[in-house]
């Protein structure tokens, strides 16, 4: 095993262990437990850092680190399964992203949690996730990836719940949304575990398909397994992908399973900024990302399967534009940064399918990676920032914040830096990748997509400066004494805001690179962009832009209006805001369709089966065996001459037996 090899082991180990020894230390301290835990994630990070020269050394990728994990001699299709371990652009890119910003936010919820009663839990469940994390993206195989994935959806469910007791004194901070939509921490996180569960039962299903049709579940090997498939099976591809694709919908909340997010808000800013921002949302784009190239592989014996990235496109672009059109109306500060992570994620899920569409064109899969990692920075950067706020002004909605630019000057620009990045503004990184992801809709012919990527960032910039605007400008209008958050608090998150604008300033060069890189990677599948640069991608970016800013700049910052103001105009705009806080009433139908019925008929088979059958006969039986037991008890009198003369008789019985024939000699 080479050193690559150990860094990249290692690398998710470290905070597998740090989870471990969570309740050790906390027995030695409060200050072991909290720094003992931001030390196994700041290992991580060097660790994922020392991997990054490998992609510059000339060794031939991937480079993978694999064992026999499973042996099955009778299993008809996989004998044997291996775990390990693969080292290629999109895994060290992936881990890099996830241990920067988790040991950013660790750092940060030294000072946001302190003096909370669950911390050790917390740190467990946060490190634990971490090691999830790594696994998810450096696993070699579908099988191993799929221990991450759970891994993270359980850390997921563990931590939205964090606050379970669902205390009405935590209505103002951690409960989310409002009448009839309001739901407390415990009922979201399990919201989150059985909508996320769905897509994960569609993914297993289409990993056993693949694993039959293609006879491996490795992704080295998966990419050449597509030319040796039978031709009666091929037509069975395009499902399995599907129901592939079913999994990475749910775990990236896209439609139509995007509803657990925006709740998902309940757990602490912390969480959201790590899970439901930059990292555990993003596992269903890098599982788009990594079968990207096996689909394009596949597509030259089986063209079907180009409908995967149809899908992939389509949905995206759907839910960028209803997740932005939500963010617009919502009435709370981390609800809006909610349903811009769904909104965002929807763009990148678009690149990487109108990238599949584009006749072997790298710029969508960049661009989607790209604006990966440009909102893994900003967006932890304002869901920290958030954190911040809320505590500051003691409350969650917006309607109570304002005029904070006075009392907490870091935090306001942590957070305008962050959003300018989010809004694409030049130069900051969210301007290149969104015009990468806008560019390679044109590159793949799909108009009406791009279309729907411009409106999506009107409304994208809109919200942004709403949300700037609400918080910051005006007059305060929270009772709660606003203040600047500690040192330990903001180094993170202006650390973060601050690396959005690194970013953009160096993006041509990264842009460059990543398209080099993953065009060599990739040599005969993807190819760097060989059209000439056109104008109308920037251009149509930076209007959309100014046509969202400029109106939200108008009534929000100059003007500070309160949320729902502009609703006094008219029916019309008070239908369209009720219609968008309610969610364009997707939540309700699932409550309607899906969730009432289950419990009626959980009610109707514990009053109907439960109880008379299952619970019935537990009890006769419990009262058979008692009763048997007390007709034993009462032979056992405790006297001696009792015992003998039953020796006696059972002596007597069995020589009976004997001589009567019961035994032969």
């Amino acid at each position: 095993m080479n050193a690559w090899e150990i860094l990249a082991w290692a690398c998710w180990i470290t905070p597998l262990i740090g989870a471990l020894l969570t309740p050790l230390l906390a027995r030695l301290g409060r200050r072991a437990r909290d720094y003992g835990a931001v030390l196994f994630s700041l290992l991580a990070m060097i660790m994922t850092l020392l991997l990054l020269p490998l992609l510059f050394s000339g060794v031939k990728l991937p480079l993978l680190s694999r064992f026999t994990w499973v042996i099955l001699p009778s299993a008809p299709i996989l004998g044997r399964i291996e775990a390990g371990l693969m080292l290629d652009p999109l895994s060290v890119i992936m881990a890099n992203v996830v241990s920067i910003v988790s040991f950013l936010i660790m750092l940060y919820s030294i000072g946001y949690m302190r003096g909370d009663p669950g911390l050790t839990r917390y740190w467990f469940f946060m490190n634990f996730f971490i090691a999830n994390m790594l696994l998810l993206v450096l696993a070699d195989n579908l099988i191993l990836m799929l221990v991450g994935w759970e891994g993270v959806g359980l850390c997921s469910y563990a931590l939205i719940g964090y606050w379970y007791q669902d205390s009405k004194e935590g209505w103002l901070r951690y409960w989310v949304g409002e009448p009839p939509e309001a739901y407390p921490p415990s009922h979201c996180g399990m919201k989150a575990f059985m909508v996320t569960r769905f897509g994960d039962l569609l993914m297993i299903a289409g990993i056993l398909m693949i694993a039959a049709l293609a006879k491996t579940v490795s992704f080295h090997e998966l990419q050449a397994a597509g030319e040796s498939m039978p031709e009666p099976i091929k037509p069975l591809l395009p499902i399995a992908l599907i129901l592939i694709l079913g999994g990475a919908i749910g775990k990236s909340a896209q439609l139509p399973l995007m509803e657990w997010l925006p709740d998902a808000m309940a757990g602490p800013s912390s969480v959201s900024a790590l899970i439901h921002a930059a990292t555990m949302v993003k596992a269903g784009v890098y599982l788009v990302a990594r079968m990207s190239p096996i689909v394009l592989a596949w597509s030259f014996a089986t063209p079907s399967v180009l409908g995967f990235f149809y899908a992939v496109m389509w949905i995206g672009a759907l839910t960028a534009f209803i997740s932005a059109s939500q963010a617009v109306v919502s009435t709370e500060l981390k609800k809006v940064l909610a349903y811009s992570t769904v909104s965002q994620i929807g763009y990148m899920m678009m690149a990487l399918g109108a990238g599949g569409l584009a006749a072997g064109m790298i710029q969508g899969y960049v661009g989607s990676l790209f604006h990966l990692m440009n909102h893994a920075v900003f967006k932890a950067a304002l869901f920290l920032a958030a954190g911040s706020v809320i505590h500051a002004c003691g409350s969650r909605f917006l309607r109570d914040m304002g005029g904070l630019r006075r009392y907490a000057p870091i935090t306001f620009w942590s957070m305008l830096l962050a959003a300018l990045a989010l809004m694409g503004l030049p130069p900051f990184g969210g301007f290149w990748s969104k015009d990468l992801v806008l560019a390679a809709t044109l590159s793949a012919g799909e108009y009406a997509v791009f279309a729907i990527g411009i409106a999506t960032a009107i409304l994208t910039a809109f919200y942004s400066v709403r949300m700037i605007g609400l918080v910051f400008y005006g007059s305060p209008r929270s009772g709660a004494e606003a203040r600047e958050a500690p040192k330990i608090v903001w180094i993170p998150y202006l650390i973060l805001a601050s690396l959005s604008l690194v970013i953009g300033l160096a993006a041509p060069l990264l842009e460059h690179g990543l398209e080099e890189v993953f065009a060599e990677h990739f040599s005969g599948l993807m190819t760097a962009r060989e059209a000439a640069p056109t104008l109308l991608t920037p251009i149509a970016s930076i209007t959309a832009l100014a046509a969202g800013a400029i109106p939200a700049y108008l009534l929000y910052v100059r003007g500070a209006w309160g949320p729902g103001r502009m609703a006094s105009g008219g029916g019309l705009i008070e239908g369209l805001r009720r219609l968008l806080l309610r969610r364009y009433y997707i939540n309700a139908f699932y409550y309607r369709a899906l969730a009432e019925p289950s419990l009626r008929l959980a009610r109707l088979l514990l009053r109907g089966f439960e109880h008379p059958v299952i619970e019935g006969f537990n009890l006769a039986l419990s009262a058979g065996v008692r009763r048997a037991s007390d007709l034993v008890r009462r032979l056992h009198s405790g006297l001696l001459n009792h015992y003998v003369i039953g020796i006696i008789l059972g002596a007597l019985i069995i020589i009976a037996w004997i001589l009567l024939g019961g035994v032969q000699p």
